[in-house]
């Protein structure tokens, strides 16, 4: 028995957009966009924190620590004064590593992405292949199952990822760690970091578990396991006519 892939190839390109007003293309739609929303406000991400140091008897000084994607804050330094000798600072880092979470999560997303544009492909181009027998919806529904599952643990993981690098990189925070921040010194939290993109990223994830989750049900529809559900109703209502 021909394999999908292999009736794609054999068969023709049909370019036909009607498979677009009907929710399984649709959705398909909505999937691509937003798996590029959540991927693309992860990766590539900087931002800086500051703190400002006064050493007895002299001004403060701003201090700023910069980290960026994939969070891995423990190779992010940053030179804070030493106050024995004004002229002399000494080489901090920021604590925590959170590249598995952010690295799953845009694994997740690029993935989906390229599986959005195949199938994408896949329904405007050759849709009577898709049609023309089960296992290509059956395939379909097991997948799309599969990014839904993995779109809940990839958003999970993030979110928790994500407060801990709020943690770690906060002013507060790194003002509590920092042993030239005690007495007769003084250390007050500077900037806080922009992380409005983070924080879209996380809502764009749970956003895609909640696309993938329902397109399972548009996508179950067109497998045999529903067709044959319904058959019994069906045959029913003949009989009941006649």
């Amino acid at each position: 028995m021909e394999s999908v892939a292999q009736k794609v190839l054999s068969s023709g390109f049909t370019l036909d957009l009607g498979p677009l007003k009907e929710p399984l293309a649709f959705i398909r739609v909505l999937e691509w966009v937003f798996a590029i929303f959540a991927f693309a406000t992860t990766g590539g991400y900087s931002g800086t924190t500051s703190i400002l140091v006064q050493c007895q008897g002299h001004e403060s000084q701003e201090i700023h620590a910069e980290f960026n994607y994939p969070f891995r804050l423990m190779d992010h330094p940053y030179n804070v004064p030493s106050c024995n000798n004004q002229s002399a600072t000494s080489v901090t880092y920021l604590t925590g590593d959170h590249t598995s979470s952010a690295q799953f999560f845009v694994c997740i997303g690029v993935f989906a992405f390229l599986y959005c544009t195949g199938t994408l492909v896949l329904y405007l181009a050759y849709q009577h292949v898709y049609r023309a027998s089960s296992r290509g919806p059956t395939v379909d529904l097991l997948v799309t199952a599969a990014f839904a599952f993995l779109w809940l643990a990839s958003s999970s993981a993030w979110a928790k990822g994500l407060s801990d690098v709020k943690w770690a990189t906060s002013p507060s925070t790194i003002v509590t760690i920092l042993s030239v921040c005690k007495d007769p010194n003084k250390c007050t939290p500077g900037a806080v970091p922009h992380m409005g993109r983070l924080n879209a990223s996380v809502i764009f994830g749970f956003l895609n578990l909640i696309l993938w989750s329902g397109n399972c049900w548009f996508i179950y529809k067109e497998t045999p396991f529903h067709k044959s559900a319904n058959q019994p109703a069906d045959v029913e209502g003949v009989v009941g006519q006649s």
